[in-house]
């Protein structure tokens, strides 16, 4: 029998899908290992996952694939259930603005349906 996970990563809606199913195999290869890698150690590096700073509980997973770097958008629920948000490849050192903007939107939705 495999060992308990720390976390289990949810999909929301489509929002992630639709950006994971434009990506190419290797780099969907590295998000599933990493979504992997998320699940089960207990104290995830900050390369893999990281709390953004100035939002309440958005955190973004970290995928590099080669020179590419992508994003993930998340929240946690129920501390052990990961919240996937939308996803992007990131071209610039700033996450853009209007992303962050975005998963909160997100997140707030989720909130709302979950009441």
């Amino acid at each position: 029998m495999g060992k308990a996970k720390y976390r289990t990563i949810i999909f929301y809606k489509d929002y992630f899908q639709e950006f994971f199913v434009k990506q190419r195999d290797k780099v969907k290869d590295k998000i599933i290992w990493t979504f992997g890698l998320i699940e089960d150690i207990e104290r995830v590096p900050e390369l893999y996952l990281k709390h953004i700073e100035n939002t309440e509980g958005l955190f973004e997973i970290r995928v590099q694939q080669g020179s590419d770097i992508f994003r993930i958008f998340c929240f946690f629920d129920q501390g052990k259930l990961v919240v996937l948000a939308n996803g992007f490849q990131k071209k610039t050192q700033k996450t853009p603005k209007q992303e962050i903007e975005k998963a909160l939107k997100i997140k707030e939705e989720y909130e709302g349906d979950r009441k």
